[in-house]
């Protein structure tokens, strides 16, 4: 099998192109500075360079490939400036799908995102599922709209075999950025000392990159799957961090009234950003990946094993005992 992966210097990028590479596939990894590897400069994988605003070097990367893994997709974080960034989304997709047909390709695997379903949360609410769509202009979010616009037109694609998978929060090895991974490496530092209530889905990268191995073989064209681990509170996430280094933090319990008071505060001010994935914790929630279970094998290990290996990856010391939750 030759596939090609967008974003593969990225962290899932980068795993599903480590992935691959250890299934025997033949894999052309595109990036688009020359010399960076990301994560995976030890493998033996065919470089190609080409920008997503570029379609002829998209189409030059593509050549020859049945498969391609998109990871690359755009991720704007400016809230002031949503309709611009939609519009940015979209026009960066239709390259990408321009080039597919152009280059040949059979099959694109598209790495979407879980907020294309997501809804606020409330109390007692079900799991999510792939039955679930964010309604636009509830979040007031550029990265969510333009995830949603994103999907929405590879989904409309009908002469691209085309499944979009929706990973939830992604951790483990291999995040150059870093990217979700702050999480870990912030709290191994001792750095986040407050949490609120809030359920996050975490799940680990190597099992989102095998997951699209498989929906590249046998996902059905025009589906979305979600691939999720562990429905877990912010405080269990942290204690599984602290557990995974033998230590005990303590940490103050913040409101969720307060968290949305300071974050209105500062969208006030032009001269401070919130990250995105916090400016929209109400739309944090349990999800259900039953779907890419039955279809895919899509399975999680325990999160205290991602945990493990992410803080080994980034240069700390794990405790001995296998002790955490998930």
């Amino acid at each position: 099998m030759q596939c090609c992966v967008l974003g593969a210097t990225g962290f899932i990028g980068g795993q599903i192109a480590r992935a691959a590479v250890a299934r025997g596939w033949r894999v052309r990894a595109v990036r688009r500075r020359p010399a960076y590897p990301g994560a995976i400069a030890d493998l033996g994988v065919e470089w190609a360079q080409a920008d997503l605003r570029d379609a002829r070097s998209l189409v030059a990367a593509m050549r020859d490939c049945e498969v391609l893994f998109h990871a690359a997709a755009a991720y704007p974080q400016d809230f002031r400036h949503i309709v611009r960034a939609v519009e940015e989304a979209c026009d960066e997709m239709r390259r990408v799908l321009d080039a597919a047909r152009a280059a040949g390709v059979r099959r694109l695997i598209y790495t979407s995102s879980l907020t294309t379903l997501a809804q606020r949360f409330t109390p007692g609410m079900r799991a999510l599922d792939e039955r679930d769509f964010y309604a636009p202009g509830t979040a007031r979010s550029a990265y969510y709209e333009a995830k949603l616009a994103m999907e929405r037109l590879a989904l409309a694609t009908r002469d691209l075999e085309v499944v979009a998978l929706l990973p939830t929060a992604v951790f483990g090895p291999g995040d150059v950025k870093p990217t979700t991974g702050l999480v870990i490496r912030e709290a191994a530092r001792g750095r986040i000392p407050i949490y609120f209530d809030a359920v996050i889905n975490c799940v680990d990268v190597r099992d989102v990159a095998m997951s699209h191995l498989v929906a590249a073989q046998r996902g059905r064209a025009g589906e979305r799957y979600i691939l999720g681990g562990h429905n877990l509170t912010m405080q269990e996430l942290l204690e599984t961090i602290d557990c995974c280094q033998g230590v005990r933090r303590r940490r103050l319990r913040v409101s969720r009234g307060m968290v949305r008071a300071i974050i209105r505060l500062a969208d006030m001010l032009p001269f401070v950003s919130v990250p995105e994935n916090v400016r929209t914790f109400e739309f944090w929630g349990p999800v259900s990946s039953r779907k890419a279970e039955l279809e895919l094998g899509h399975a999680a290990r325990p999160f205290a094993e991602t945990v493990r290996d992410a803080l080994a990856w980034f240069g700390f010391d794990a405790a001995s005992s296998h002790a955490g939750l998930g």
